[in-house]
């Protein structure tokens, strides 16, 4: 078989170029096609000359240049486009052939398309890939799931192309079968949003509360970094706030205030909603970058709406300590809530998650990547069952430790009219989840008052259902009980 490609990538936009060429790295050959041919061409004789990159100019021939079993890797644009790449790679492929989608597919896709080809005698992978054009090139995060029986045949060529951790191990395992890899990099991508809200606020709490400027900020994450919250988004955000523009001035203050997104963050958000999990931090995270996009509203505003009078901060040392917790202890509820949402999934498909391996494929090379990751995995190690990250020795203490700075920072900020979206939503789900006893007895009443929709009581087993006739009109007739 001599002359005959290892693996097969269609798509040669910047992440499929770097994931070749870091392949090629590794000592993989790659054959590669793009719809737009000349693409090919362009790739051969720029980054890729001198390699042992094989170019292609139809699926036919991609596929002829393949070892068996064949396998393709497609870095296209999720959704239809998959869909008519795969009706043309059909008539090509053998049975147990793999096709492998490394794009930010949506799980239910990822879902479909895998018992699609399953039925053809084919197999599939759908790999969630995160760490953007310098992971790609350098080692991503790359999370697998489909169908099992194909993982012996990518595993050498994905974890040796992987980010790796201290001691070699590689970001990337086995997550699950069919959409389980893309549904893991779907909730990456939804605590990705959530760390990017929890640290605009800060930000937002030390530029606007307490009159810093982007140096000075910088200064602090810059330390931040050195410390529980050392991460590549902190890392960043240092650097960021330190960039000058070619007057001097802090680019950051000239950049518009307008948040755009790809959808993966209102994927898990909606996700959520569906399994019936509250995913309150993320979905603010989702709703923020909705507001900040309603920019000629919030002008218009601005000149209407007034806010409370302010009041200037005595310790401010003291205070961007207390902002440095509150961030810590909104970070841990957002992946506590993210993984809430893996146990959720992992029940209904069936797929066996590996809560601590998850965290370890994040530790390095994709954009969530932090030190705190390693506490993750040593909780699901200590505690392979456990129901929440706010129940681990480790994390219970931690927000024992920050909840009086975090109570404080939110309600100076309610006072000083600084939204926190985040922070607050955050410090809300810890209150209500560590609480015995909601409301929800009330709202249960309400619900069986105006449409007797019934409800349990505490003096009676669960699972018994009673209606009250709360005006004496209502007659004995009751609403089914039913979870909509």
């Amino acid at each position: 078989m001599s002359g005959k490609a290892d693996i097969g990538l269609i798509g040669l936009g910047v992440m499929g170029r770097n994931l070749v060429l870091n392949m090629n790295d590794h000592g993989v050959t790659v054959a590669v096609y793009n719809r737009t041919t000349s693409k090919v061409g362009g790739f051969l004789q720029g980054s890729a000359a001198g390699t042992r990159v094989m170019g292609a100019y139809s699926i036919a021939e991609l596929t002829e240049m393949l070892k068996p079993p064949r396998r393709v890797m497609l870095m296209i644009k999720a959704g239809k486009p998959v869909d008519l790449v795969v009706e043309e790679l059909l008539p090509h492929l053998h049975a147990g052939d793999i096709v492998i989608d490394g794009g930010n597919a949506n799980y239910k896709d990822s879902m479909r398309v895998a018992a699609y080809l399953e039925s053809k005698g084919l197999l599939y992978i759908g790999c969630g890939v995160s760490g953007g054009e310098e992971g790609a090139r350098r080692g991503p995060s790359m999370m697998p799931g489909g169908s099992k029986a194909a993982w012996p045949h990518v595993r050498e060529i994905f974890q040796n192309i992987a980010a790796k951790v201290d001691d070699g191990t590689p970001c990337c395992d086995w997550v699950g079968e069919s959409g389980a890899g893309h549904f893991v990099k779907m909730v990456h991508n939804g605590i990705e949003y959530g760390d990017m809200q929890l640290i605009c606020e800060a930000y937002d709490l030390m530029r606007s509360d307490l009159g810093m400027r982007p140096e000075e900020i910088s200064t602090v994450f810059s330390e931040w970094n050195r410390d529980k919250l050392n991460s590549f988004l902190i890392e960043i955000t240092g650097e960021i706030l330190a960039y000058r523009d070619t007057d001097g001035a802090a680019m950051v203050d000239k950049i518009l205030d307008r948040a755009g997104q790809k959808g993966t963050g209102k994927w898990t958000a909606v996700t959520a909603l569906e399994s019936g999990i509250p995913l309150t931090l993320i979905a603010e995270a989702v709703f923020a970058r909705f507001l900040s996009a309603l920019k000629d509203e919030r002008v218009a505003a601005a000149g209407i709406l007034a806010g409370p009078e302010t009041a200037s901060v005595g310790d401010r040392a003291g205070w961007i300590a207390d902002i440095r917790e509150a961030l810590y202890a909104s970070k841990i509820i957002s992946y506590a809530q993210g993984y809430m949402l893996f146990r959720a999934a992992s029940e209904a498909y069936g797929w066996d998650l590996n809560y601590g391996g998850i965290a370890l494929m994040w530790r390095e090379g994709c954009i969530i990547r932090a030190a705190f990751l390693d506490k993750i995995q040593a909780a699901f190690e200590r505690n392979p069952d456990l129901p929440n990250l706010l129940l681990d020795p480790y994390f219970r203490d931690q927000i024992q430790a920050a909840q009086g700075s975090w109570r404080r920072v939110v309600a100076r900020a309610v006072g000083q009219g600084v939204p926190l979206a985040a922070m607050s939503s955050a410090l809300a789900f810890y209150d209500g989840y560590r609480r015995e006893r909601l409301p929800a007895n009330l709202l249960q009443a309400q619900r069986d008052y105006f449409g007797a929709h019934t409800y349990e009581r505490v003096d009676r087993p669960r699972g018994e259902f009673f209606h009250t006739n709360w005006t004496g009109r209502g007659g004995d007739v009751a609403s089914g009980s039913y979870t909509a």
